[in-house]
Parts: structure tokens; sequence; C-alpha cells
């Protein structure tokens, strides 16, 4: 930042990133943020973390993170934070609020690395109030699951300034294949393309599979069978297996898929403008059903309940009609 004192490169970017040096932030340590932070730590990162609820965050401690007291503390300590957070309303509230937010304490030369799912409009935003105090931020989304968070294979999707994505590779290359995706943004608006294609895919497994029990077919050996054709994909390795084995907790709650839908139906501003996704627009209705049958918590291959309560409902009336009741 032209005037500032500090000196940037031998505080955070240019400066080589490296295990031992290069001191890491983490605000967000849930399912996917968790095991990321970790996967850090083991690589040999100083990592200080922050969570509302202190308790969360005891694995990570015991990992031998430190933890502070607010996202500003954790910035304060720290070369490169970043967030992994439920949506842009805890975005706003980690990064931007002004005495606690993390850019409230992330000095220049920092980099702050948004992984939220979130609004592209806010990663343009927060990439400006960053450049304002002489920091830089990139939004990088990622897609994998927890499965991918847990074993270091994510697809990063990173937007921002293409050198300080090139910088941020040591630490990357943990978690991830990063991929430059162009400016401020675009890293949201890929993540949100790539939430439509894996809701469409997620739909297309469960009808699959809720036709294949309707049929008395094993299930099993169905999976296995499709997995070595033109429908064998991530997406049915990971869901498919996890709706026939009725494994509906595992990861994320259903919730963030149809907030990232929701993005896609609602931008109003940017060039992700709302466009007619007829497709989006089906799939968010599909497992908002989820929320309003209480199922909310369960992962998005719970979505198969929800064909399971339709075909009852439809047994139900065929057979009302056949009886003439």
């Amino acid at each position: 930042m032209e005037g500032s004192k500090v000196d940037t490169a031998a505080y955070g970017f240019p400066a080589p990133v490296r295990p031992g040096v290069t001191r890491v932030g983490w605000i967000g340590i849930g399912v996917m943020g968790g095991a990321m932070a970790t996967r850090l730590l083991a690589a040999g990162f100083t990592v200080t973390t922050y969570a509302r609820t202190p308790a969360k965050a005891s694995t990570l401690v015991i990992a031998g993170a430190s933890l502070a007291d607010s996202p500003a503390s954790v910035a304060a300590a720290s070369d490169v934070v970043f967030t992994m957070v439920g949506n842009p309303r805890d975005v706003r509230a980690v990064v931007l609020v002004a005495d606690s937010g993390a850019l409230a304490g992330l000095r220049p030369g920092g980099v702050l690395v948004d992984c939220t799912s979130s609004s592209p409009s806010l990663a343009r935003e927060v990439d400006d109030t960053a450049g304002a105090v002489g920091c830089y931020a990139v939004d990088s989304p990622v897609s994998g699951g927890d499965v991918g968070a847990r074993d270091g294979t994510l697809a990063i999707l990173a937007g921002g300034e293409e050198a300080v994505v090139t910088w941020l590779a040591p630490l990357f290359a943990h978690l991830g294949r990063p991929t430059y995706m162009g400016p401020p943004g675009s890293g949201q608006s890929s993540k949100i393309a790539n939430q439509i294609a894996v809701a469409g895919a997620v739909v297309g497994a469960t009808e699959a599979l809720a036709f294949a029990n309707a049929a008395g077919l094993d299930t099993r050996l169905l999976l296995d069978a499709m997995s070595k054709g033109v429908a064998g994909s991530r997406v049915m390795d990971i869901f498919g297996e996890r709706m026939r084995s009725r494994e509906f907790a595992s990861g994320g709650s259903v919730r963030y898929i149809i907030k990232d839908l929701g993005m896609a139906l609602e931008a109003e501003e940017g060039p992700e403008e709302a466009k007619a996704l007829p497709g989006a627009a089906i799939f968010r209705q599909m497992f908002s059903a989820m929320v309003a049958n209480g199922d909310g918590d369960m992962g998005m291959q719970g979505l198969i309940t929800v064909f399971e309560r339709l075909n009852r409902k439809q047994g139900r009336c065929l057979s009302e009609c056949h009886t003439g009741t």
C-alpha cells in the first residue's frame, strides 16, 4: 500500500509460502473447514483458528492449532487467512465488520482466501475492501464434498489476481487442485455453475435408484454396472452408495445446495445476472421439499426420501382409484 511503513514483502505476499514460516489463519471449522485446516496443520503450517463455539475447535487445538477470540485476532496472527463459513451473511460478519472482522486485523500484504460458497458480488466487495487496506483477496470456493476435504482432492475454483492465486499454490497443494477462473467473483460464479451441475446429477441418480428399487433390482450391482458406463460419475460414486445404504447424515446439510441454487436464480447484478435456469429452479424446489419434510439436516443424498414419499402417495391414489374409495 502506497505510503505504508510495513514491508509487505517480508510480511505476506509476495514472500514465498513455506511451512513453518507462513502463518495460516482459519475461520470456519465445520465438516469441510475442519478437515482442510487439519491438512494444513499436518503439512507443517502454523494455524490459528476461530470458532463461535470454542469447544468445536478442540480437535484442531489438540492437533496443534492456536485458538483466537475473534476473526480480527486470527488475522493479526496470520499471513494468509482462510474463511469457510455457511453463507454470504456469515462471510460479511467474519470478514467485513469494522472492529472484529478479519480485514480489521490483517496487515498490509496479507491475503484473505474465502472458500465459502458465496455471492460473486460480495466477493468483489471483499476484494475492494481488502485492496483499500493494502491486502489481497481471493474467492476460492471448493467442490468435492467431505471426502475431497478429507483426502485433499478438492477442486478449487479461484478468482482474484492471478499472481496471488499462483502464490498460494503451496497451500492449495495440500487441499486439492486449484484452477484460476478469472477476476474477483469468478470463483464464486464458477461454484454456482458447478452446483447447478451437481444438483442435476444428484436428482438423476436419485430418480434412477428410486426406479431401480421399485423394479426390485439389486442396487449394489446396478451402481457398479452404471459406474462403468456413461452414467458413471463422481456424484454417482459418492451419493449413489450413500442413498443405497441410507447414509443420510454424511456431508453438509442440504440447505447449502438450496442456498447455492438460490444465488444462481436470484442474482441481480454483475455478469451473473439472473438468466433462464429452469433446471436449477426445479432442483431447488425438489431439495427444498426435504426441508419442508423436516429433513433439512440430511445431506443431498436424502433426496431419495422425497421420491419415496411421492411414490407412496401416488400408490395410495392409484389404490383408491381402483377400489373406488
